[in-house]
């Protein structure tokens, strides 16, 4: 059986967090990125879920932002249980130095 292919490119990102049912990320922006250039790949394992965060349409302006923004999915929109053990699988990457 093969493995289905994943859209989009991994993303890299600043910093994750998963707190009071919500997945907060902070990825690089050209100035551009919004939620919907992005889409969280939930893998479920046990007893817990693995997120994989894939860009689907890349940010081509040209006003970046150093701290990146803020992309945030509840688990509901997950479709993960509340309370569950969440993983994230994105490799980091700092912000560039200015």
């Amino acid at each position: 059986m093969g493995v289905a292919a994943m859209p989009g490119q991994i993303e890299p990102i600043h910093a994750a967090a998963i707190t009071r049912d919500l997945a907060v990320f902070w990825v690089s922006s050209n100035g551009c990125t919004d939620k919907d250039d992005l889409t969280p790949i939930v893998d479920r394992m046990g007893d817990g879920s693995t997120i994989t965060l894939r860009r689907i349409d890349e940010d081509r302006c040209d006003r970046p932002l150093v701290d990146g923004v803020e992309i945030i999915w509840s688990f509901e929109e997950l479709g993960l249980t509340p309370g569950s053990r969440v993983r994230v699988n994105n490799p980091y990457q700092l912000p560039p130095s200015i």
